[in-house]
């Protein structure tokens, strides 16, 4: 069975331009999600995926495998753009703006896959810290049924919610089945594409973590990155991101 974790980046965002190649510490923001997927014990290979020459030309300083794509309208055609040409079974979707990965959190997220043939798709929630999380519409919530099936993913409240890590588990064949499908009143609603899935009669099955993360949607998001991986730094400045960093910042952010 072959794995692979692609990374797709782009740089127009609406709401923070150019964060992919924003410098935390002493390396853009795409590198410390790189550096994370690296570290995980399921994945054969990493590949960075971008539309922009300026993240294309970075990505080539640190990365063995990046691949220059079409604009695409999402993050999961992009994937499926990638992965046509590529021998394998099972591909996941690493968000670029979550510096605070953990390969912990990437192999969690692939488990389901591997024990059971029957679920194409899962996803990763941890539990929300305080009540601003919670009403933070830049955090996704997903409630779930007792078999750890998605019900429904929001920007708004849910009751009995958990907050949602943009990480997704794919085998090959649904991913590119989900890129054919068409977008849906929900998922145009929401603003959240795995609505889609949802909404077509399929199933996410969704791990729980311990572990906690920071997706940079904002500057604000960037400031509070910085603080937890710079107190990190000062525990051992001559540390990878790569061995000491990752748990460190872990142990920090456990819930």
């Amino acid at each position: 069975m072959k794995i692979i974790g692609i990374i797709p980046v782009r740089y127009n965002s609406t709401r923070f331009p150019g964060k992919p190649l924003v410098k935390i510490l002493d390396r853009p923001m795409i590198q410390w999600v790189y550096e994370a997927s690296l570290m995980s014990k399921f994945l054969d290979e990493a590949i960075i995926a971008t539309d922009d020459k300026r993240i294309f030309d970075c990505a080539g300083t640190f990365a063995s495998k990046v691949v220059m794509t079409p604009e695409c309208n999402s993050g999961t055609d992009r994937l499926a753009y990638v992965v046509k040409k590529i021998n394998c079974d099972i591909v996941i979707n690493i968000q670029g703006d979550e510096p605070m990965m953990k390969p912990e959190i990437i192999d969690a997220a692939i488990k389901p896959l591997i024990k059971n043939k029957n679920i194409m798709v899962s996803t990763i929630a941890t539990a929300f810290e305080n009540e601003k999380e919670k009403n933070n519409p830049n955090n996704v919530k997903v409630i779930s049924d007792k078999n750890n099936f998605a019900i429904y993913f929001s920007r708004l409240p849910l009751p009995n919610s958990l907050k949602h890590i943009g990480l997704y588990v794919y085998r090959k064949k649904f991913l590119l089945k989900f890129a054919r499908m068409k977008q849906m009143p929900l998922e145009l609603a929401e603003k959240l594409e795995q609505l889609r899935i949802l909404e077509n009669g399929h199933k996410i099955y969704v791990t729980k973590t311990k572990y906690k993360t920071i997706g940079v949607d904002t500057k604000s998001d960037l400031s509070e990155v910085k603080k937890w991986l710079s107190l990190g730094s000062k525990f051992s400045r001559h540390a990878r991101a790569t061995t000491l960093l990752p748990s460190l910042c872990s142990s920090l952010l456990k819930a």
